[in-house]
């Protein structure tokens, strides 16, 4: 990260590898996954053109001169978490990442990830748990450019009021995802507060 929060990027002449693969039956349709040599580096809802087109568009931002490789035996460990995860069986990721944004995006995300399964928490809150507590529409926007969804879990933060607010995904995956981890929609906005995240 430089000093100017544009980010990480590649700055090697070395060609950068990012190896793909794809899980496609998942409960929430297929998803298109993405690795550095350093962890995971993208999820894309999707698998057909628009979700590679957008995997293209991120790689060109963040890591320029990168190459798309499909690689199933690369991307065996992370579509087996994913996999546990959709079938009840895992509450949380142990994935090495490439996580590639500005510092206060990565600060967010870092954050997210101490929301564990089966809790929620607010714009607001992540926005105090980072020392930010006027930032809550920026860490919106974090969230939204939160390049791993699901393994960074961004469909736990949700409105002050309850409220699901938008997610990347689409509303019907987030409600999935939380369906998923014991929360339903009305669970959500009159939630106990033994189920509320806080920092």
């Amino acid at each position: 990260m430089d000093d100017s929060g544009r980010g990480t990027v590649a700055t090697t002449g070395e060609p950068v590898l990012i190896e793909t693969d794809t899980l496609e039956d998942s409960p929430i349709g297929p998803l298109l996954l993405a690795r550095t040599e350093r962890g995971l580096c993208a999820i894309e809802f999707g698998s057909g053109p628009e979700a590679v087109r957008k995997l293209e568009q991120w790689t060109d931002r963040w890591i320029p001169g990168g190459t798309l490789v499909p690689s199933p035996a690369g991307l065996r460990e992370i579509r087996e978490q994913l996999e546990e995860y959709f079938s009840g069986q895992r509450h949380s990721f142990d994935l090495a990442f490439d996580l590639r944004g500005t510092e206060f995006q990565l600060r967010v995300w870092k954050a997210l990830l101490s929301v564990p399964y089966g809790a929620t928490a607010s714009y607001k809150d992540i926005a105090a748990a980072i020392g930010s507590p006027q930032a809550v529409r920026a860490v919106g926007g974090a969230n939204n450019r939160n390049p791993v969804p699901i393994v960074i879990p961004c469909h736990r933060i949700i409105g002050a009021g309850g409220q699901l607010v938008g997610y990347g995904g689409g509303l019907s995956v987030k409600t999935a995802l939380l369906e998923l981890e014991g929360r339903s929609p009305a669970d959500v906005r009159h939630t106990s507060k033994n189920r509320e995240w806080k920092a």
